[in-house]
């Protein structure tokens, strides 16, 4: 297997760090437009590791280091304005291609809190069939959230399950940031996307539709000492992903977000700071969205400030196996004092980054295949879940 990873920030260098200990794959290109970021990300590897300069913009481009290196697999570790053309360079390139966002979506231009639009993934998932005719695979979502949610999903409906009213993604942490008011763990052009586009809800009978953001409030019990935080609606692929594989009757995605967050997002969309539109500048063009990005810290920088733990799970509530009423929550935890030490990486960006590597593996070995353009629940959920346990980072289930 030889890996061109597209993107050395926090989530793709946390990628290099955890492959590093493991033999499945040949060679990992690490790929960044800035070609000092991608260097510093393998600095201290083995020399299965390169560092390239590559524009992730560009189809051609990506396409071009694909021939250039024999690449078998593109993993996308970058934001989801750049999916299409990596997605693109992938399939020209006749490799397999990994994601964990999917191309984006864009609100219904009259309806926008009570249709879908053009829905996350839809780009990707109108040419499934031309991948799956020319044998390959594009694994969609495949990070923590979505991506591990997904295999809980699938896992759930599999063992656990004979029949499911619903299923609820739910996220939450106690992280805290030494020295700053505000500073996101995640990348904030990610965070503005997804939490202020219109949520998405499923429902059998209804399918897809949208709602307000920040809408159904709820206080989620997060488990391993994190306890209580309110979480709402936030537009998620794993809403666009699980209803067409795993049988459920609702499905939503709801975050912790906590009250100054929400604030200081909603705040952004009202001076328009949330645009990605380019605006004049002293003649400069400019996204504003992007301004709000560079002034804030970087993410991956925030490790040594970070204190606490994040949780990704999966909410589960339906009949059992046995014919009784039941309610789990599957989850999986990273205290942030264990990644900085383990991997030098904040959890956060851990978290996201351990499983497309786990994936990969997975696809190495034989123990995942396909072809189209499917997500993590279209596959089998125990030998990632046995895989994931033996990287060293077990996941949980509650009853609840």
């Amino acid at each position: 297997m030889r890996i061109l990873l597209v993107g050395a920030g926090g989530v793709g260098a946390a990628v290099v760090a955890i492959a590093a200990r493991r033999t499945f794959f040949e060679t990992m290109v690490v790929a960044d437009y800035d070609p000092g970021r991608a260097a510093r990300a393998i600095a201290g590897q083995d020399d299965r590791f390169v560092a390239v300069q590559l524009d992730a913009s560009s189809a051609e481009a990506v396409a071009a280091a694909c021939h250039e290196h024999r690449i078998t697999h593109v993993l996308n570790a970058v934001d989801p304005r750049f999916v299409m053309p990596l997605f693109d360079g992938a399939y020209a390139a006749g490799a397999d291609y990994l994601d964990m966002a999917m191309s984006l979506s864009k609100p219904h231009p009259a309806r926008p809190y009570q249709e879908t639009g053009v829905k996350l993934g839809d780009e990707q998932f109108a040419v499934a069939d031309r991948w799956a005719d020319a044998g390959r695979l594009a694994l969609c979502g495949i990070g923590v959230e979505p991506g591990l949610s997904d295999v809980f999903a699938r896992y759930a409906a599999d063992e656990l399950f004979g029949e499911i009213d619903e299923i609820g993604v739910r996220d939450g942490a106690n992280l805290t940031v030494d020295g700053y008011d505000f500073a996101p763990s995640f990348s904030i052009w990610t965070t503005i996307e997804e939490c202020l586009n219109p949520p998405v809800i499923w429902e059998d009978g209804r399918g897809w539709f949208t709602t307000e953001p920040f809408s159904e409030p709820e206080v989620f019990h997060f488990p391993e000492g994190i306890g209580p935080v309110e979480c709402v609606n936030v537009e998620h692929e794993e809403v666009l992903l699980i209803p067409r594989w795993v049988p459920a009757k609702r499905v939503t995605f709801k975050y912790g977000l906590g009250d100054e967050f929400i604030e200081v997002l909603k705040t952004l969309h009202k001076l328009g700071l949330d645009s990605t539109s380019p605006v004049s500048v002293k003649g400069v063009e400019v996204s504003p969205r992007d301004v709000v990005a560079a002034c804030l810290p970087d993410p991956a920088t925030l490790g040594d400030r970070m204190r606490g733990k994040t949780c990704a799970g999966t909410w589960v509530r339906g009949t059992g196996v046995d014919g009784q009423p039941r309610e789990v929550y599957l989850y999986h935890v990273v205290d942030n004092e264990w990644s900085m030490r383990e991997y030098g990486h904040q959890a956060v960006v851990w978290q996201t980054a351990v499983n497309p590597v786990v994936a990969l593996e997975l696809l190495a070995g034989g123990g995942w295949s396909g072809v189209g353009v499917l997500g993590p629940e279209a596959l089998p959920p125990k030998p990632f879940l046995d895989l994931l346990t033996a990287y060293g980072s077990p996941w949980g289930m509650e009853e609840r």
